[in-house]
């Protein structure tokens, strides 16, 4: 169950005027191409970015970049979620990254991630000031059909500070 602080980083993150206001602020890349969180819960958090000019390659597909962008998103805002549930100053960054392609993204993709409870045990185990915790999580990309066109695994890194 979520508590406050995370119910009030759900609505102001879903807010589509705050995410946009968000992103104009940290991270324009994402919003120059369209990339929107659409979704975010306990049990799963969405993204979409869509096929437009600004995206593509010269393969007439999603650049891979583009793709890579809103895969993060799609798996540092159950991340995020979840560090709004402990009561302790906690650094998160990415130390790894996989990705798989399976088909060009000729559409609108959505990613899909539904790693929030792997966040949520993982930062549990963050007792002492220095102690990490690492957490791969994946996120599925289809096309506006349904069909997979990437796969992306992000491991990220939790650090309690002091």
């Amino acid at each position: 169950m979520l508590n406050s602080k995370q119910s009030a980083f759900l609505k102001d993150f879903l807010s589509p005027a705050k995410q946009h206001i968000y992103f104009a602020k940290n991270l324009p890349m994402a919003l120059l191409s369209g990339t929107k969180l659409i979704s975010l819960d306990e049990e799963k958090s969405v993204a979409t970015v869509p096929f437009k000019y600004l995206n593509k390659n010269p393969f007439q597909s999603t650049y891979f970049a583009v793709m890579s962008m809103a895969a993060e998103l799609s798996t540092a805002a159950p991340a995020m979620l979840a560090l709004k549930g402990v009561d302790a100053n906690v650094a998160l960054i990415i130390v790894d990254l996989k990705a798989e392609f399976f088909k060009k993204a000729q559409t609108k993709t959505t990613f899909t991630c539904t790693d929030f409870k792997a966040f949520e045990s993982a930062l549990r185990t963050l007792g002492n000031t220095g102690d990490t915790v690492a957490v791969t999580a994946k996120t599925i990309g289809s096309n506006s059909a349904g069909e997979e066109v990437a796969a992306f695994d992000f491991t990220w890194s939790f650090k309690r500070r002091s």
